[in-house]
């Protein structure tokens, strides 16, 4: 599409307490950047890949720098995880 970049990621699932990860599109100062993709949170089983897509308009391409994933964990205290990927 015009306008329009994509990027593919790869999500693996190594943590038993985890069933969920949010994707969130970032600048180099963190902020957030304004992306569309078939998943925001993204379920997965233990073990299990999901392969995706990010769309994020030309216009803000310039600023973006990270695409990351959070851990959602569903129950009791636990540590939840931040993995970057850095685009530039």
């Amino acid at each position: 599409m015009d306008g329009i970049s994509v990027a593919t990621l790869n999500i693996f699932n190594k943590r038993m307490d985890v069933s969920y990860y949010e994707i969130g599109v970032f600048t180099d100062e963190w902020e957030p950047v304004p992306f569309v993709s078939q998943y925001t949170v993204i379920p997965m089983k233990y073990l299990d890949t999901v392969s995706f897509d990010v769309y994020v308009t030309n216009r803000s391409l310039d600023s973006v720098e990270y695409i990351c994933s959070v851990s959602q964990v569903q129950y009791g205290a636990t540590v939840t995880s931040k993995i970057c990927s850095r685009v530039k």
